[in-house]
């Protein structure tokens, strides 16, 4: 990981995921696997949304210089895949804003707050504890009256 730029990290629920951002030749990879082995298939478009949105408007050349390595940890499978999603539109912004200038960095940032804005903002939803009473979070035990 020669010169990293700059580190991010993007969250979803328990699941983090931290990403280093450096000049290079357009490598993504996760856990040490490249992007397109990220499991499960199916979700694997949700992961380069970033990328796809940002391309569509020029904003991020379609062979980009830059390399990603992201590390994620925590949670469930889905929520890691939307841990990495959100890592990799904050690490485009974060290189953005280091080597071009103020103007671009908020365009980016508008185009992908715009198409969705948890691509940069953490959701702060969370589960909520079990409370005495009941067999969960909210649901009481059934009442008998004979």
């Amino acid at each position: 990981m020669p010169g990293v730029v700059c580190q991010v990290f993007g969250k979803k629920k328990t699941s983090i995921a931290f990403a280093g951002v450096w000049e290079g030749t357009g490598m993504i990879r996760v856990n040490g696997r490249p992007l397109d082995q990220v499991q499960p298939k199916n979700l694997q478009l949700k992961l380069l949304e970033p990328i796809r949105i940002l391309s569509a408007v020029n904003l991020y050349p379609n062979n980009p210089k830059i390399d990603m390595r992201i590390k994620v940890s925590g949670g469930g499978v889905v929520s890691q895949i939307y841990a990495i999603r959100q890592a990799i539109a904050r690490a485009v912004v974060a290189y953005a804003a280091k080597v071009s200038d103020e103007n671009k960095k908020q365009l980016i940032r508008k185009q992908l707050i715009m198409y969705d804005r948890t691509l940069l903002v953490s959701d702060c939803r969370r589960t909520e504890s079990k409370k005495f009473g009941g067999p969960g979070a909210r649901a009481r035990y059934q009442k008998s009256y004979r």
